[in-house]
């Protein structure tokens, strides 16, 4: 993915971390989707079409319609106020496409920090797959982890690589970041939890 490209995932992130917040409405968040879901498609079919057959510049470039027909569907899905299924079960398939990338990146392209990040984004579109899919009860809890992860999976990778710097940050910083989220993601769940039955205890 374009270093441009994944700035603004993390904006679209962001924006729809606080949608799921409730601070954002719906068709307001939808509209920035589509601006990001076009640039998601139209840059993926530039670069195949100037990769002359390299399956490496392929591969990489087929990730990206990933993130790209996302945003799409979540904007269109919006605006449109259709129901959401269509987009959870998707992002099902996504979730386990993504571990396959987060593979590649480890055993071929020797590439650890983007095969944690393709982990991180695996286990957003999971949560997406459980919220719109499944329907289940986790708004808050999938809208505070995709808040983090717009900033440590995409927007600050994508500004330090932009200045020149992402390749020189030792993997020891990247581990760092990856165990604290992991023990905030298990907070946040347990705290959401707990409000959960607070709420069920105060009704």
């Amino acid at each position: 993915m374009s270093d441009v490209g994944l700035l603004y995932v993390g904006g679209v992130l962001f924006l729809n971390s606080i949608m799921l917040l409730g601070r954002v409405e719906g068709k307001s968040a939808g509209i920035f989707n589509l601006f990001v879901g076009v640039l998601q498609v139209i840059t993926p079919l530039y670069l195949i079409f100037q990769a002359k057959g390299d399956t490496a510049a392929i591969l990489g470039a087929s990730g990206i319609f990933l993130f790209g027909f996302t945003y799409l569907y979540v904007g269109i899905t919006n605006l449109c106020k259709l129901d959401t299924t269509g987009v959870g079960w998707y992002s099902l398939w996504v979730a386990i496409l993504a571990i396959g990338y987060s593979l590649v990146n480890f055993m071929y392209f020797g590439d650890i920090k983007f095969g944690i990040i393709w982990l991180m984004w695996s286990f957003l579109w999971t949560l997406f797959f459980i919220l719109l899919g499944l329907k289940r009860d986790i708004g808050r809890y999938t809208g505070f982890v995709t808040l983090i992860q717009s900033w440590i999976t995409a927007t600050v990778p994508a500004f330090l690589s932009l200045v020149g710097v992402w390749q020189g940050i030792s993997l020891v910083w990247v581990w760092l970041v990856t165990l604290v989220a992991v023990v905030a993601f298990v907070y946040l769940y347990g705290a959401s939890k707990k409000s959960q039955v607070t709420d069920k205890v105060t009704m």
